[in-house]
């Protein structure tokens, strides 16, 4: 079977050759040139404005004949060919559609995951191996395809939406976790499932400490604010007798870093030369001032003393070695300030002048 576009261009060959073939049959005939193409042009396509010339000769009329016949039907040929190509791409994208959400309607007590970021991807790994049954709801028809060939349930659509909610079995559903990065998209998300579905278990993820009163207040039931997770355990690691070893390799350690780049965290090292912004300001004063993803998880003085659990009154000082725990995008802005105006380095890269 011929595709819309083999439909299309076999048309077009097929137009073009019967209009050459008649133009040479009329002037063959003693006909002018112009008045050939003059008499193909109106044939072919309908017009009949009337023969150029009187059809004396019967072999002339029936070949006229057949030119009216041809020309239609290569014509038809070519706008088939174009219903083809507007049919098989809505047939294409509602079966695309159809297919991607077969199976939802038989969901129950299943879990919701509003997102199929990275986060979206680690839970839903982890619930396809404990047989959890869950659908993954995103806009990205792309990352969808991704998660569809997986073997995963996925739906097309935006997650602050009642009628995708509602298609996804929010009814029926025992949970939803709304895993974006964006908290006020998070918010929004809790707030349209907590309206649809008043006893839903709702787990939302949080960037910013400030979100984590709006999204209780919203309707969650948890929160989980990934960077004071990786803090946290970050401070269990420290603690340990190894911390010295951590705190002068924490920006290289492979197998931490691995840890935490599961849930989207960083660690990074950064050293406060003299004349940085940052000498001089107590710890809770330079959190507050940085990029709102990232938390100071520990400081080696520069006598050489750790601070394994640092008070947010604590003085930085030139010198000084702090551990940094955020999302790789929000690191830089604060460990730039940890430098001197006159040289500003990241991880080992000059980045400024």
């Amino acid at each position: 079977m011929q595709t819309s576009m083999q439909r299309i261009i076999t048309g077009m060959v097929l137009v073009a050759l019967t209009c050459a073939i008649a133009i040479g049959v009329y002037w063959g005939a003693g006909w002018d040139l112009i008045d050939a193409v003059y008499m193909v042009v109106i044939t072919v396509f309908g017009v009949g404005y009337g023969e150029v010339r009187p059809l004396t000769d019967p072999r002339l009329k029936m070949f006229t004949m057949l030119l009216v016949i041809a020309g239609c039907s290569s014509g038809a040929y070519v706008i088939g060919g174009f219903v083809q190509m507007l049919a098989e791409g809505e047939i294409n994208r509602f079966l695309g559609a159809r297919r991607m959400t077969k199976g939802i309607d038989l969901l129950k007590d299943h879990a919701i995951i509003c997102g199929y970021g990275r986060v979206g991807q680690i839970l839903a790994k982890e619930l396809y191996e404990l047989k959890c049954p869950f659908v993954i709801v995103d806009p990205n028809a792309d990352r969808l395809r991704e998660a569809e060939a997986k073997g995963f349930l996925v739906l097309i659509g935006d997650a602050t939406d009642e009628q995708t909610l509602t298609i996804a079995g929010i009814q029926r559903a025992r949970v939803l976790a709304s895993v974006l990065p964006d908290d006020t998209m998070n918010v929004f998300i809790t707030l349209t499932a907590r309206e649809l579905n008043g006893e839903l278990e709702i787990i939302a993820r949080g960037e910013s400490p400030s979100t984590e009163r709006k999204l209780l207040r919203s309707g969650a039931n948890k929160v989980v604010l990934l960077t004071a997770i990786g803090a946290s355990k970050i401070t269990q690691l420290i603690t340990r007798p190894s911390a010295e070893s951590l705190l002068r390799d924490a920006a290289g350690s492979t197998f931490l870093n691995d840890e935490l780049q599961s849930i989207g965290l960083q660690i990074a090292e950064a050293r406060i030369d003299a004349g940085s912004p940052l000498e001089g300001q107590s710890l809770r004063s330079v959190e507050l001032s940085g990029a709102g993803g990232v938390v100071i998880v520990g400081i080696k003085k520069s006598d050489g003393t750790i601070l394994r659990r640092p008070s947010g009154e604590t003085i930085l000082g030139a010198f000084d070695t702090i551990i940094l725990l955020g999302h790789a995008d929000d690191l830089p802005q604060l460990t730039l300030k940890t430098k001197s105006q006159g040289t500003r380095m990241y991880r080992g890269a000059r980045v400024g002048g």
